[in-house]
């Protein structure tokens, strides 16, 4: 990476094999920083670095480190005293072990990093070390020393490239006690249901397609007083107010959600059925709406046997107008609609 500068130079240390590398930061930063200016005539606030000792100013060739002891009195560190840190990741990335990606927490990690190789020499243990990362499926944990202390890195393969995630030490994460709520609180299947549906609808994204939307607004304020224009108008917010029904609030996310991305109305109905099938599995004898015509044809299927034994124990004229009207009676007095009896009737006399 010619155009890239580095920030440490080194060599990974892969067991005997010593890969010399430029570490060559990975991010960058877009945020738009501003300078400290005096409100009443716009003029800059600068601050200048003064040595207590004397008095005066002092620049920054002049400024060295010190560490200040317990008694108050700095001991100088110099450069050099760093240089001869006894340490062997003071220019060495020290590989100790090759584990699973999913063994390291994300709360671990830090900055990011590009490992370049440190010329020609260096193109093949480089690729040698790229190649078995990507077939063990591994990353590889390694000790570091940048900036005046060691610290814990995670190398892994990006693209052609062997990049490294700094990773902090597992004592400085914390612990997430009294983070929870410290009530009880129960969630019913309904609501999880709806909550389902909602990461249903949201569904996944393109990490490319999301940017900063306050940095480009940010811009256009910028642009608009330095062209002496008044700025941009702010959006109204929308209101938020407390969440009394859940059940609600969440109907009206997943509806939201969809007709963000343009859905039909249609299918909409389909978050209504989640506790809809709950209902009706639980329910089945219930027989109202469509399920009551289902059972009226039940109640006439049932009505033909009786009907058809009679006929068969008859003789031929059970055909009379008298017996065709008992038989219907029976039919209407076992649940079944009187206009149900009245079509069964007919073409009974069809027949006839």
């Amino acid at each position: 990476m010619p155009h890239v500068r580095s920030i440490w130079n080194g060599a990974i240390s892969f067991g005997l094999v010593s890969i010399p590398i430029k570490l060559v930061n990975a991010t960058e930063s877009h945020s738009i920083s501003f300078r400290q200016i005096h409100t009443e005539d716009g003029g800059r606030i600068r601050y200048r670095k003064f040595c207590e000792a004397e008095d005066k100013e002092v620049s920054g060739a002049e400024i060295g480190k010190g560490y200040e002891d317990a008694d108050g009195s700095i001991i100088p560190i110099t450069d050099e005293d760093l240089a001869h840190l006894p340490l062997p990741t003071a220019k060495t990335i020290e590989i100790v072990a090759f584990v699973p990606a999913d063994r390291i927490d994300p709360m671990q990690m830090d900055a990011a990093y590009y490992l370049a190789a440190g010329g020609a020499p260096a193109a093949k243990p480089y690729t040698l070390l790229r190649e078995a990362l990507k077939r063990s499926n591994k990353v590889a944990i390694a000790k570091f020393a940048l900036r005046g202390k060691e610290r814990l890195g995670m190398l892994r393969v990006v693209g052609d490239a062997i990049a490294m995630h700094g990773l902090l030490w597992p004592d400085e994460v914390r612990a997430p006690e009294g983070v929870a709520p410290d009530t009880n609180v129960t969630v019913n299947d309904k609501e999880l249901d709806l909550a389902d549906a909602l990461m249903d609808t949201l569904g996944e994204i393109d990490l490319t397609e999301l940017h900063d939307e306050y940095r480009e607004a940010l811009e256009e304020v910028v642009a608009a007083k330095a062209a002496g224009e008044a700025p941009p108008e702010t959006p109204e917010p929308a209101r938020g107010g407390k969440v009394l029904d859940l059940m609600a609030a969440l109907e009206k996310s997943v509806k939201a959600a969809r007709e963000s991305r343009g859905e039909e109305p249609e299918e909409e109905a389909e978050v209504t059925r989640i506790p809809a099938r709950k209902t009706s599995r639980s329910t089945p004898k219930q027989t109202d709406g469509k399920k009551s015509t289902s059972t009226a044809k039940k109640t006439t299927a049932s009505a033909k046997k009786p009907t058809a034994s009679t006929r068969k124990s008859t003789s031929k004229s059970t055909r009379s107008s008298t017996k065709k009207t008992a038989s219907a009676k029976k039919t209407a007095a076992s649940g079944t609609a009187k206009k149900t009896a009245a079509k069964k009737t007919t073409p009974r006399k069809r027949s006839a």
